[in-house]
């Protein structure tokens, strides 16, 4: 495959690359975008140095396969039809595209098929707290209808951008130090603190990537679920965590839902040791690896179809870079086949 990635230089770019060479995916050619100001800036790729080019209005794409696009939404709705004029793929990791009705919005354990009706050549790499989500609640879909879903989210800086992460480090020194924090990235003073505010709040008082939950589950899964979410930034570097509360419309028992999380792709449990003790992920053991952990599985105390569970993955990785070759992996594995 001829790649590209738009906005290598950021660190979901970095993380592109290095998810490209773990997954060994097969990359015939490489090309860089970025910014005027990271163009000229060199990356290296399996033993080779790649020169970011700046991404312009003449910027050619023929000859490319896939295009991974991780700039932010206004450079996707700014530069998306150059970038597919000649027929590549792009699989975009912005907000621009995700709710558009002709634009599919893939998470590929859940609905990978919709990858292939692509009318524009773009796909949707949904939100990092809704792809973790759907991952795990997919595993109990298939046992009984979720009727709706509480989430409260803590996320950590790596959501922001690489620029967010060292701001996090910078005030976590500073604070040690007694000077003031340096306030740049977030609402407010994130280390040694958390802030229970994530994007700008809409008008019904949900910030909008609590709104982004509740759109983009509805969109992959195809249904009528009701999500609730509270979204809050934690002083942690780059995995992130969730509390969940599902309603089903059928009783599921725990040892059902440990079963269904167990043998679904993606997933792996961490519910009890080898002796039947209660053991948890936790975001600090999670960073840099792949799947979706789950574990706090119980029964709701509240509801006899309510089930609780904890849920981590690293947000750079799965929820970004990874979900998005893994979209191009089955579109390989497919031909590119389109419906």
């Amino acid at each position: 495959m001829n790649i590209a990635i738009v906005g290598a230089s950021g660190a979901v770019g970095s993380e592109f690359l290095r998810v490209l060479t773990e997954q060994e995916f097969p990359v015939t050619g490489l090309r860089l975008f970025g910014s005027a100001r990271s163009a000229g800036q060199t990356r290296e790729f399996r033993g080779k140095e790649y020169i970011i080019e700046e991404l312009t209005h003449d910027s050619d794409f023929s000859g490319i396969d896939i295009v991974f696009t991780s700039a932010g939404a206004g450079v996707s709705r700014e530069y998306a039809d150059i970038i597919t004029a000649h027929g590549a793929v792009m699989i975009d990791n912005s907000s621009a595209f995700r709710m558009d009705a002709d634009v599919p919005l893939v998470v590929p354990e859940v609905n990978a098929q919709d990858a292939l009706d692509r009318p524009r050549n773009i796909i949707g790499n949904p939100n990092c707290t809704t792809i973790q989500m759907v991952v795990a609640l997919n595993a109990i879909e298939k046992i009984s209808h979720i009727r709706r879903v509480h989430v409260a989210t803590y996320q950590a800086a790596s959501g922001a951008g690489a620029s967010a992460m060292d701001e996090l480090r910078m005030q976590a020194a500073q604070v040690e130090r007694g000077d003031p924090p340096t306030v740049c990235r977030f609402a407010h003073q994130l280390a040694y603190n958390v802030i229970p505010h994530v994007d700008v709040f809409t008008d019904n008082g949900y910030t909008k990537e609590e709104m982004k939950m509740y759109n983009e589950t509805r969109k992959i899964m195809h249904s009528d679920i009701k999500v609730s979410a509270t979204c809050v930034r934690v002083p942690v570097m780059r995995a992130h965590s969730e509390a969940i509360w599902v309603e089903t419309e059928e009783p599921v028992s725990v040892e059902q839902a440990v079963e269904a999380f167990r043998t679904s792709p993606g997933i792996v449990v961490v519910h009890e040791d080898k002796d039947g003790n209660p053991i948890y992920p936790m975001p600090l053991e999670v960073a840099d690896a792949d799947p979706v952990f789950v574990g706090r599985i119980r029964k709701d105390l509240c509801d006899d179809c309510g089930l609780s569970f904890w849920v981590v993955a690293d947000q750079i990785k799965k929820g970004a870079a990874l979900n998005a070759v893994q979209i191009a992996q089955y579109l390989i594995a497919e031909n590119f086949k389109s419906k």
